[in-house]
Formats: C-alpha cells, sequence, structure tokens
C-alpha cells in the first residue's frame, strides 16, 4: 500500500502514472527552492517529521536538524555488480544530502538490495534504499522536498524517492537511461563512475510486476553491501 515515487512504465495517461497502485496520488506541492548558500560556514535548517504509521525498518535516528548549504560529498555504493560513485551536492539539496550522509554512517543501507528496476522508452531508473521490498521499511521519519521547479533527470542522475509530496525517507533511485518525469524529486547528485555497473544491472533482466514487464524487481538481485561517504 505504500505509494510509489514515479510514474509506471505503461501507464496511458501520464498523472495516472505517477499514482501508486490503487492509491490516489496528490498533485506535487508548489516547488521549494532550495537555500541558497551564504558563505562556507553557511547551515540550514531542516525538520524530520516522525512517520508512525511507518516505523522505522532498522534502528537509527534522525539526523541533527543543521545541514550544511555548501561543498560536495563523494558517496560510493559497494555492490555485488561493481561500485557505483556519487558526487552529491550540498548547496542544491542540503537536507537531502544531510540525510543520506546520516544514514550512511548509521549504515542503514549496509546489506540492504535495491527492489525496484524499469528500463521503458519514458523511465530507465533503478530503485534503492528500501529495506524489505519497494515501498516498505524506511527510516522512520520524512523531510521536505527541496525543488526549484526546473529539475530534469538525465542519464546518472541520483534523486530522492518519495511517496509524494514533501514525504522523502531513505529511497533514493539512480537514472540508468531516462526519466521523463515532472520535477518534483530533489536531486542528490549524479553518477562519476559506475554507469557500466548500472548498465549491467539492466542486461540482467527484470521480474514483471503488478506495472508490466518493464517494471518490477531485477532479475539478478542487486545487493548493497556496503555504503561509502566522504565527507
Amino acid at each position: 500500500m505504500r505509494p510509489r515515487w514515479t510514474a509506471t512504465a505503461l501507464a496511458v495517461a501520464f498523472a495516472a502514472a505517477l499514482a501508486p497502485t490503487g492509491t490516489a496520488q496528490a498533485s506535487p506541492s508548489a516547488p521549494q527552492s532550495p537555500p541558497s548558500s551564504a558563505g562556507a560556514g553557511h547551515k540550514v535548517r531542516c525538520v524530520f517529521t516522525p512517520t508512525p504509521d511507518n516505523p522505522p525498518a532498522k534502528r537509527v535516528h534522525p539526523p541533527r536538524p543543521k545541514a550544511r548549504a555548501h561543498g560536495e560529498v563523494d558517496v560510493v555504493l559497494d555492490t555485488n555488480f561493481g561500485d557505483v560513485h556519487i558526487r552529491m551536492d550540498r548547496e542544491n539539496a542540503p537536507c537531502a544530502v544531510h540525510n543520506f550522509v546520516s544514514l550512511t554512517r548509521q549504515r542503514f543501507y549496509d546489506r540492504t538490495r535495491c527492489w525496484r528496476l524499469t528500463n521503458s522508452a519514458r523511465l530507465g531508473v533503478l530503485q534503492c534504499g528500501d529495506i524489505y521490498a519497494a515501498e516498505k521499511g524506511g527510516p522512520g521519519y520524512k523531510f521536505d522536498d527541496e525543488l526549484t521547479g526546473e529539475e530534469t533527470y538525465p542519464r546518472g542522475t541520483v534523486a530522492m524517492g518519495n511517496w509524494g509530496p514533501d514525504t522523502n525517507g531513505s529511497q533514493f533511485f539512480m537514472v540508468h537511461s531516462r526519466a521523463q518525469i515532472p520535477p518534483a524529486y530533489t536531486v542528490l547528485g549524479e553518477v562519476t563512475r559506475g554507469l557500466r555497473v548500472l548498465d549491467r544491472i539492466v542486461k540482467g533482466g527484470i521480474i514483471p510486476g503488478e506495472n508490466g514487464p518493464e517494471d518490477g524487481e531485477p532479475a539478478r538481485p542487486v545487493k548493497i553491501h556496503r555504503v561509502y561517504a566522504d565527507d
């Protein structure tokens, strides 16, 4: 019953494609501009709201409320297909990057799987960050989007997944080919090395899911052994 963060592969209407199966999805809220940096020491305040109806899948605590709004963070996903290197931009999404680093330090992502793979003419992404299954198993809290309304998602983009406006948690996705979706997903950064790893995952195939043959679990399980953040 968890809402889905993005379009289904075989939807007829684009608006309907953004709604989760069997659940009504509200339209994205008005874009929120991420805070602008005001120097090397600039910080912003983030609000992490508990979600009692969706308790933490692993024992973690929310990040501290103040986040740096400058600099970059280099992240490495150590997977069974190889390493994926990501560069995250604090200035663009200070709260989202702050949250990712916090979950990484608490090893939330270690020994997890990427449960959803899509590969259609409209949507080609690998979704990770859930503990139990796609859309199931978050950190027990949520936080707001950081959007300008001009976001695009070309190959290599790494962005937050969500269940609707301002429902970010631990879920994220990596664009292995394309993502023709509205600017409703906070951009964390981009893959700097490891796109061939994503290509190998795609070649492994997809187990058809409720949304059709191009949207389901990876046929060859994608395991995240460990996540490292050079912060």
